[in-house]
């Protein structure tokens, strides 16, 4: 069977456009190709038409219209993974315009249907006093407790993603002053963070008990499993949510829901609390758009917000003296 003009296209899309000329990910291009998966379903699934049959003519703004409703109807997806699944097929049809011209006038009707407005999203993040007490559960007699403890003090400490963090490899350390760690981000984008003094000793010793400090071992993971191999992002979210748990018997008040992301967004607003402008927190941080950073700022404006509501309800309450009635004051206010 001849392939479609829509399997050419999806496969040089996916296997060339994005890993070569975008630059992304293994982990973005599954993303994208995960969204191709549930089209293709709802193409075969809904509008009776198989996979190999599905062409570019097929999928018009009215078939991709319905494919969203379907998501949000039955799917069970919110309006975030419902304006996600749009991305990518924005980013197809922007590519398709490129290559096929002839289909300008389809790929923009596509590109018009617009995205759903979602709520802003709470910043989870830690105080200090939290944050310290989940860091102080690894136990230190141990060597994977050791292990733990520096890798999750290099997660803060960096505000790296889970994902630049398991994909560390010693050549990425740099432990002689200035102390940085240069981290692939988004877009295999890279940034150097620097290192907090205590980090650096933490990774010192860590390096030194597991030989790492070997010019042969540059390549060789920074954290690793039993099979000496990368840990994975689950590998982390476990960790990080035994060491929670066992911290809220000391703190039973630390938030429900704790991800390596939340060490991110901690690390982001003491930056900012600490009076470091939005710039430099966007740079540590790798975001792309400063827009990004700018919820941080928010959260800590609301913060302060909330502050001074519960203030104003332990305000003594009564008649204020009436300034208008003081004929001196007014007298003089009229003199100016």
């Amino acid at each position: 069977m001849k392939p479609t003009d829509f399997a050419a296209r999806l496969t040089a899309f996916l296997g060339q456009y994005l890993p070569a000329q975008k630059n992304f990910s293994p982990n973005t291009i599954k993303a994208y190709r995960d969204a191709f998966t549930l089209l293709l379903r709802y193409c075969r699934d809904e509008q009776k038409v198989p996979p190999e049959k599905v062409t570019l003519d097929t999928l018009n703004a009215s078939l991709v219209l319905g494919f969203l409703s379907h998501l949000e109807t039955g799917g069970n997806c919110g309006a975030r993974s419902r304006n996600h699944r749009l991305s990518v097929l924005h980013a197809f049809f922007r590519y398709l315009q490129i290559e096929t011209p002839e289909r300008m006038v389809q790929c923009q009707q596509i590109l018009a249907i617009p995205f759903q407005r979602c709520a802003r999203r709470a910043v989870n993040y830690l105080s200090t006093e939290e944050l310290s007490e989940i860091l102080s559960q690894p136990d230190l007699a141990t060597e994977r407790g050791r292990r733990d403890a520096v890798m999750l003090s290099v997660l803060y400490d960096t505000g790296a993603r889970v994902q630049e963090l398991v994909d560390l490899s010693l050549r990425d350390v740099r432990l002689d002053s200035p102390a940085q760690i240069r981290l692939t981000g988004k877009g295999r984008k890279t940034r150097v963070v620097p290192l907090l003094t205590g980090t650096v000793e933490l990774l010192s010793q860590y390096m030194r008990e597991h030989r790492l400090d070997c010019p042969e071992r540059m390549d060789s993971p920074l954290f690793f499993n039993r099979q000496g191999e990368h840990l994975s992002r689950s590998g982390v979210r476990y960790l990080l949510m035994k060491y929670t748990e066992n911290a809220r018997k000391a703190k039973p008040g630390l938030p429900d829901k704790i991800s390596p992301h939340t060490l991110r967004h901690s690390k982001a607003m003491h930056l900012l609390q600490a009076g470091n402008p939005a710039p430099v927190i966007q740079a540590i941080l790798g975001h792309a758009d400063i827009r990004s950073t700018d919820i941080y700022a928010r959260a800590d404006m609301e913060m302060k917000r909330c502050a001074l509501e519960k203030a104003t309800k332990l305000a003594p309450s009564g008649t204020l003296p009436s300034w208008q009635s003081d004929k001196g004051l007014m007298d003089w206010l009229r003199s100016l």
